[in-house]
């Protein structure tokens, strides 16, 4: 019996090519794109999940309130790992996870190979204890745990040692936190999942100045910027686990904090949620992703194969009449409704089944294109897990049945004697339904063309706002190896003697990074409980004029000052002080540290536009503490390639054996909105092949209008119908359809993109011209799609449909 549906259903499909042609398309783009967005976000979640015993492992997260905020981070302090296996033995084990705080990269050398490598991590050594990875070589479980020991991810080992054993080899690594050798203890590699804490180079024991200080540091306040993790042991109750937190904090925390004026809360996060959760302070340690950026992925991609099932609905029921004499004469001769709806649903479900082995392919083909398109890798070995396969199969069941349904009980539904005779008519519900679900095609659409002009506006907000600041023609050069910031200060005078170079200032960091330094902040005679927190840069007295920072009252730093600061206005402010009257004022940190303010710095975005501006200082540098690693140069010129060859020359003689590398200043500014930026890109890309979706099942809509009017039309042009009267009976139902698609649409649009907009501090309008330029598109593309099967009508001989008359 199923042998015979599918059968009938393969003739139909081949007795009908342009309504296979569509269907088929118009499924298979939809399942390629809904098929590659569910591997994406799969992949997003699918982060840290190949762990040994995942479901017992956590990282202690820190919630600390006082001084004004509340801020969530993923780091804590340094003996916060011990106390908790110290105290509670539900905790089986711990590790600690320091990033190199302020460093971009590392120069790793071996001999005479030298190669800059990002993200390497100083870990304790149980961290193999709780993390897994696949060894090539090592004892792991002791791989760490002598001093200056190391552990290479194996595309690192493959490029310094090519072919040759890494085991007991010695490599150098040079940075700005120092200069030294380690001993390869074990190679890994990534094969067995991805993990949040991505790293190229693991190193244990005790290194200079982190290594060394990190182990010592009782301080539960102050410098913390380790990830703990924690392995309980299996049954634990995490909930009880965290009520006993409190009295751990009072044990041993509650001096540091009453010093500090602040509130710690501590609680723990499954290791299978980090990646797909934002907001945290992270020091530095992976890059996780939004999950409302995944929720809006997956909607789109439901809306784009509803989009699809809506065409198959539609040109099924169309076809009504052609299919009216066959379900007739099944009927007489005995066949069941339940019988007429397996057939129906049959032909669904080998439309999906072809629609589905057609996407396959294509979007293994396109994955370099869709990977560049979502900014990153999605596994294609994903498509060899159950799961995937199941959701594959779900997802053609599914597909299958919404767009089946409705034609299998409609057609399965006419009266056999009737239709036999002749007298079968399109029930006026059926077209009802079909113009219900035209417009709902149009009104998603909409909705995302809509999406695409309000997207696109607030990035070019953001790109032309003033920030406060110049981040245009800054060329910025980060010092990453102790080799190279030896020479900081001779290169600094040679390109300051340039042409083309209008100032060059060395500070703690550039603008457009994540600030690395805060503190809390008093006026004379304050309490901690009344200070306020900012974040800062030390910079010499050229860092205004480099980065194009204005004042609005005081003095810029001079030749000589020293404990000098200039505050922004907002800080001023937040101090209780008049912005056009703070200079002069004494301020003093929670370490006792004097300072006295010199100017107020106008408010510029030093952070995401996403965020309001926080209080900001910046500190004349201490000759005290030496040179800052970032140096940013203001360049003025029309020719970049010659300025460029020329700093690379004086880089060359004065940082010679190190790698010429450098960053300009806009394109750090633009990485803050990187997901903002590929979101616009996927619903770009997403939506236009929505709308070819929604034109294609258009189109055929058109043709069989056209071909049901087929003599209405002939009898007309014989009556003296002009070509544009025809075309405009054949459009204007359409057309209407798409008007009342837009109503409906715009203030769906309007929700929608003003709930997105509140993720921003600083955003544009949602004006009334976003929605009419999404309708006017909207009806241009159906108007060119219905007006190609209109005009084709209307050019026909009316003879050839009148002669059988």
């Amino acid at each position: 019996m199923i042998r015979n549906y599918f059968k009938t259903a393969l003739r139909s499909l081949l007795r009908n090519k342009g309504f296979t042609f569509i269907n088929i398309f118009g499924l298979a783009a939809g399942t390629f794109c809904c098929l590659y967005i569910l591997l994406y976000v799969q992949d997003q979640y699918s982060y840290d999940r190949h762990e040994t015993d995942v479901k017992n492992i956590y990282r202690l997260n820190v919630v600390n309130s006082g001084m004004g905020n509340r801020r969530n981070f993923a780091i804590s302090a340094t003996p916060a790992g011990p106390a908790l296996k110290q105290n509670f033995p539900e905790v089986a084990q711990y590790t600690r996870v320091v990033p190199f705080i302020g460093v971009d990269r590392h120069l790793v050398v071996y001999r005479d190979k030298n190669i800059w490598e990002k993200d390497a991590f100083i870990v304790d050594s149980t961290f193999f204890d709780i993390f897994t990875y696949h060894r090539i070589s090592g004892n792991l479980k002791t791989a760490l745990a002598d001093p200056y020991t190391v552990v290479l991810l194996k595309p690192v080992a493959d490029k310094l040692f090519g072919a040759a054993d890494p085991m007991g080899k010695t490599i150098t690594i040079d940075n700005t936190w120092g200069r030294h050798d380690y001993l390869v203890t074990g190679v890994v590699d990534e094969s067995l999942g991805k993990s949040h804490l991505h790293a190229n180079i693991f190193i244990g024991g005790n290194i200079p100045r982190m290594g060394q200080y990190m182990p010592q540091n009782t301080s539960w306040a102050s410098n913390a910027f380790i990830s703990t993790y924690v392995k309980l042991r299996p049954g634990t109750n995490v909930a009880a686990l965290e009520r006993k937190f409190p009295a751990l904090v009072e044990k041993y925390a509650s001096g540091d904090l009453k010093k500090w004026g602040t509130h710690m809360e501590l609680y723990l996060q499954p290791l299978t949620s980090i990646h797909t959760t934002a907001g945290l302070d992270n020091a530095g340690i992976g890059q996780p992703v939004n999950p409302s950026f995944l929720n809006l992925l997956a909607v789109i991609a439901g809306l784009i194969q509803l989009i699809a099932c809506i065409n198959f609905m539609n040109l099924s029921t169309a076809r009504a009449s052609k299919r009216a004499k066959e379900i007739g004469v099944r009927k007489v001769i005995g066949a069941q409704r339940i019988t007429l709806m397996n057939q129906f649903l049959a032909e669904s479900f080998l439309f999906t089944l072809l629609a589905v082995l057609l996407a396959l392919p294509l979007m293994i083909l396109a994955m370099p294109w869709l990977d560049r398109l979502t900014g990153t890798t999605v596994d294609i070995s994903l498509l060899s897990n159950v799961r995937v396969w199941g959701i594959l199969v779900g997802l053609t069941l599914a597909t299958g049945l919404l767009a089946g349904s409705y034609p299998a009980f409609y057609l399965s539904a006419f009266n056999a004697i009737r239709v036999i005779k002749g007298n079968f008519t399109n029930h006026i519900s059926a077209s009802g339904i079909r113009r219900a679900l035209v417009v709902m095609q149009f009104v998603l659409s909409i909705v995302l063309v809509t999406g695409i002009l309000v997207v696109y506006a607030q990035l070019n907000y953001i790109r032309n706002k003033d920030l406060g600041f110049s981040p245009d023609q800054r060329i910025v050069f980060t010092f990453n190896s102790q080799g190279a910031f030896d020479h900081l200060s001779s290169f600094m005078e040679d390109v300051r003697q340039l042409a083309g170079i209008k100032e060059v200032s060395n500070a703690s960091q550039y603008l457009g990074n994540p600030t690395l330094y805060n503190n809390s902040f008093m006026l004379p005679g304050q309490t901690t409980d009344e200070s306020k927190n900012a974040e800062y840069v030390l910079a010499d007295r050229y860092f205004l004029a480099a980065n194009g920072v204005g004042l609005i009252s005081g003095r810029d730093f001079r030749e000589g000052d020293s404990d000098r600061v200039l505050i922004n206005a907002s800080f001023a402010r937040h101090l209780g002080l008049d912005p056009y009257k703070a200079e002069g004022v004494r301020l003093h940190d929670d370490q006792g540290r004097q300072f006295e303010i010199i100017g107020v710095m106008k408010d510029f975005n030093f952070a995401s536009l996403r965020y309001e501006v926080n209080n900001f200082l910046v500190w004349i540098n201490n000759p005290a503490y030496g040179l800052w690693p970032t140096v940013t140069v203001h360049a003025n010129t029309n020719s970049y390639k010659d300025l460029l060859k020329e700093i690379a020359a004086v880089w060359k003689k004065d940082v010679p054996g190190i790698p010429f590398e450098y960053t300009f200043m806009d394109d750090a500014v633009q990485k803050q909105y990187e997901t903002d930026i590929t979101m616009s890109r996927v619903i770009n890309a997403f939506t236009l092949i929505a709308i070819l979706i929604s034109s294609l099942g258009l189109f055929g809509l058109a043709a069989f209008s056209a071909e049901q009017k087929y003599k209405e039309i002939g009898i007309r042009k014989v009556l003296g119908a002009s070509v544009p009267a025809v075309v405009r009976l054949l459009s204007k139902e359409f057309l209407l359809l798409v008007l009342i698609s837009w109503i409906i649409a715009s203030p769906v649009a309007w929700w929608a993109m003003n709930k997105w907009l509140q993720g921003f501090a600083y955003q544009i309008g949602i004006h009334w011209w976003m929605f009419g330029l999404a309708g006017v598109i909207a009806l241009g593309i159906a108007l060119v799609t219905v007006s190609f099967q209109s005009i084709r009508a209307a050019l026909m001989n009316p003879v050839k449909a009148l002669r059988s008359e």
